[in-house]
């Protein structure tokens, strides 16, 4: 196979090689075959995020003979870590090593670069892709519950009061984000709050939650898209205040039911989530090759932008 980067004028094929990708996946494995229910073309906005924050930090796989996508993956340099991103492989192409080829090239890149961490959140389902990982030197460090939460298209009608303290998020407010990510979780991201504040494609949205002192306690990044609604990444210090985090931003997805990935071991966040209606869909593990902190609070994973 042959190995470059993706490019503009790939985002067609992408596009629809990673929209099969996942409906026949999953498909086969007992869910609907529409996992993606957008139109394959629009299943390019992974490649357009992913582009806008980590230009060029992408990695396919081409067939030599037909020139044909054989599969691709993404990278995210951050500050202090490498995040793997959404990985799929053609369905033609499947048990060809495709994925191994393109995890190496990354692993390759973190060590070469003298990262500390190469991390990423995958799902348990994919045993296929969870022993890939695993060979690679990931180890598997918290699970996550996949939830759905239906809001009806009045909006959820629950009342909780420090839901009055979460405001939408400013330029400003991008120093407080990361000191708050490196205190609960260890690294930083100061071009994601960036990028999702100033939201130049139109789909994400950044909410903090500002305490009674003016600290920044918690930080919320939501998008909605038709390839893509989902509340995430979020990051707080206590479950109660992810929780006003994640209810105020379900007021974008009225009559909607938007996705998000919440850790197992936070019985509060869980129970309540359940009481609102909440459901679990799937289960997430977050891995890490390298450096681990672990997590001070509460982190909420996503998929675009790609937490890590």
């Amino acid at each position: 196979m042959l190995l470059r980067p993706l490019t503009d004028d790939d985002r067609n094929a992408y596009a629809h090689m990673l929209h099969r990708s996942f409906n026949t996946w999953y498909g086969a494995h007992g869910w609907p075959s529409d996992y993606f229910r957008c139109a394959p073309e629009q299943a390019g906005i992974f490649l357009d995020i992913y582009n806008d924050i980590s230009p060029g930090c992408s990695i396919a796989a081409f067939d030599p003979g037909s020139g044909e996508l054989m599969g691709a993956c993404f990278y995210h340099p951050r500050e202090h870590h490498v995040s793997l991103g959404v990985m799929s492989v053609n369905p033609d192409y499947f048990q060809r090593g495709v994925g191994r080829a393109l995890v190496n090239y990354i692993v390759d890149f973190t060590d070469a670069h003298r990262y500390a961490a190469l991390r990423l959140v995958s799902s348990a389902m994919n045993m296929n892709s969870f022993s890939l990982y695993n060979r690679s030197g990931l180890i598997p460090r918290s699970s996550y519950h996949d939830m759905v939460l239906p809001v009806p298209s009045t909006g959820l009608q629950v009342r909780y009061p420090l839901r009055d303290q979460v405001r939408t998020a400013v330029l400003t407010d991008v120093d407080a984000m990361a000191a708050l990510e490196m205190e609960v979780s260890g690294i930083s991201r100061i071009n994601d709050y960036r990028y999702a504040i100033e939201n130049p494609r139109g789909v994400l949205q950044a909410l903090v939650f500002e305490g009674s002192d003016g600290v920044i306690d918690g930080f919320m990044i939501s998008i909605k898209h038709p390839a893509l609604s989902m509340l995430g990444p979020c990051v707080a210090r206590d479950e109660k205040v992810t929780l006003a985090l994640l209810l105020q931003a379900t007021e974008r997805f009225h009559g909607e039911v938007p996705l998000f990935v919440v850790p197992m071991d936070k019985r509060e966040l869980v129970g309540t989530l359940y009481d609102w209606g909440a459901r679990n869909v799937e289960t997430h593990l977050f891995q890490v090759r390298g450096k681990f902190q672990a997590f001070n609070g509460v982190s909420l994973p996503s998929f675009l932008p790609e937490t890590g």
